[in-house]
């Protein structure tokens, strides 16, 4: 039993290490501050602002429970321990096997210590070089991330879609809201290539195409990345329908420029010209974010306009099928011959690589 109590100690002191790198007292604290404030009598009075406090206290309590419920477990399972009744051995043993794995699990979360890795994803699929097999190549990434977010229980909506002239897709947008979203899907955020057998030419030649993923974090809250309004050029304009229909008779379409940066956001997907507004602040606050991430950066105004060829030459990760079959992440070096899996959304394996590699890079 004294091995065992041993083991019960070294778990819970473990557990108190990952706890302190977790900070989950502040993550506690910020959950007090929002029950306080839904236990507010005008609480309600502003349906939006309700639903976020009540959306992020979903989230904490989502982080914090398990890692608590463990600790609560271990403990009761230490004091049992030490009553040394040998009847009990068998079954704390096992208790404590349990409890190592689930620790193990849990310690992974540890690798998403980024602002934004337990925020929603705006991702965004361009079509590269390549023309109709680049839009084609499009349209299977998109498949592909709509897969594994359906398996994964991820919810998904769609923003902006732009088809191809032949097949595929020019651009897509989407959003997809779920545990650690940006954590584990950034990256993804880079040019992805593929070579293949053309299915669009009458030679059937071997063809490489390009198609870029943007993964953001979903910065829905002005406060998060304040912006001046005379730092923005809002165009409207009306926008087109879809498989060949007429234009909208009213001006929905929204524009939006941010003027320090170049940064431009163009949504129009036949909603209203407000809920489009809305939409495309959502998603500029949210490149912004990314690009302060990215150039490390303390202020918003100290940040560039993102350097759109460097981003096109940014390629991570190679699908090839034909003359062979392999998928290769050119950063964690994971790579796998099982290229229609892959393509199918079962991507986890990937992300966990990348995920590893950049933890232990950082």
């Amino acid at each position: 039993m004294q091995d065992l109590i041993k083991q019960l100690r070294q778990l819970l002191d473990d557990l108190a290490t990952a706890l302190r790198q977790l900070d989950i007292a502040q993550l506690e604290t910020e959950l007090a501050k929002l029950q306080a404030a839904s236990q507010a009598a005008d609480f309600w009075a502003d349906q939006s602002v309700a639903q976020d406090n009540m959306k992020h206290q979903s989230k904490l309590q989502a982080r914090i429970e398990p890692w608590r419920s463990l600790q609560v477990k271990a403990t009761e399972s230490l004091e049992l321990a030490e009553l040394n009744d040998t009847s009990l051995e068998a079954d704390l043993q096992k208790q404590y096997q349990q409890m190592a794995q689930q620790l193990q699990n849990l310690k992974r979360e540890l690798a998403f210590n980024g602002p934004y890795d337990h925020s929603d994803v705006i991702m965004s699929i361009h079509a590269g070089a390549g023309g109709t097999d680049a839009q084609d190549w499009a349209q299977m990434l998109l498949r592909m991330y709509v897969r594994w977010a359906e398996a994964s229980g991820y919810k998904l909506t769609t923003i902006d879609q732009s088809s191809g002239e032949e097949a595929g897709l020019k651009s897509a947008t989407i959003e997809l809201s779920g545990p650690l979203a940006y954590g584990k899907l950034k990256g993804e955020h880079g040019v992805h290539r593929l070579v293949r057998l053309s299915p669009f030419n009458s030679d059937n030649l071997r063809q490489t195409s390009f198609a870029k993923v943007e993964i953001l974090p979903k910065v829905d809250s002005p406060d998060s990345a304040p912006i001046d309004d005379k730092d923005l050029k809002i165009d409207v304009y009306r926008s087109g329908g879809h498989g060949g229909q007429s234009v909208n008779t009213t001006d929905s379409a929204v524009r939006i420029t941010h003027l320090p940066t170049g940064l431009t956001v163009a949504i129009q997907n036949e909603r209203s010209q407000l809920q489009n507004k809305e939409t495309a602040m959502t998603i500029l606050r949210s490149r912004l974010a990314q690009l302060q991430l990215e150039q490390h950066q303390d202020k918003l105004e100290k940040i560039k306009g993102p350097n759109q060829s460097a981003e096109w030459g940014n390629q991570i990760r190679s699908y090839v099928l034909h003359p062979y079959k392999q998928v290769k992440d050119l950063r964690s070096k994971y790579e796998t011959s099982d290229a229609e899996a892959v393509l199918d959304g079962k991507i986890d394996d990937l992300l966990e690589a990348y995920v590893e590699h950049s933890f232990h890079q950082a």
